[in-house]
């Protein structure tokens, strides 16, 4: 099977998930499902990358892992407040961060 029809395998299994709590779950069934996974990392100052994972169980074991990356543009810097471990704050920049929204039907 192609990348694209495991994708779309994959879409529609979250597709059919239900907007209940009872859905969610902190392990993955490793007997047949597909484990997605999403992220962004910063690549330099103009671009960053989201990098989405697809890994697919059959029986156990991981069958496949597709990954698609893509480049978009990097939204700039931000000023913050930041910490040490001794407590002490200092003023840092650091890149601003994508937020991730999944929407499922």
């Amino acid at each position: 099977m192609t990348p694209k029809v495991w994708l779309c395998a994959g879409l529609l299994l979250l597709l059919s998930c239900n907007n209940t709590k009872e859905d969610e779950t902190d392990t993955v069934d490793r007997a047949g499902s597909v484990e997605t996974s999403v992220s962004v990392e910063h690549a330099d100052s103009t671009h960053d990358v989201i990098l989405t994972t697809h890994k697919v169980w059959v029986n156990f074991k991981e069958y496949k892992t597709v990954i698609h990356r893509d480049t978009v543009p990097a939204l700039g810097i931000l000023t913050t407040q930041a910490e040490n471990a001794n407590g002490d704050t200092q003023t840092v920049k650091v890149p601003k961060d994508y937020q991730i929204f999944i929407t499922m039907k």
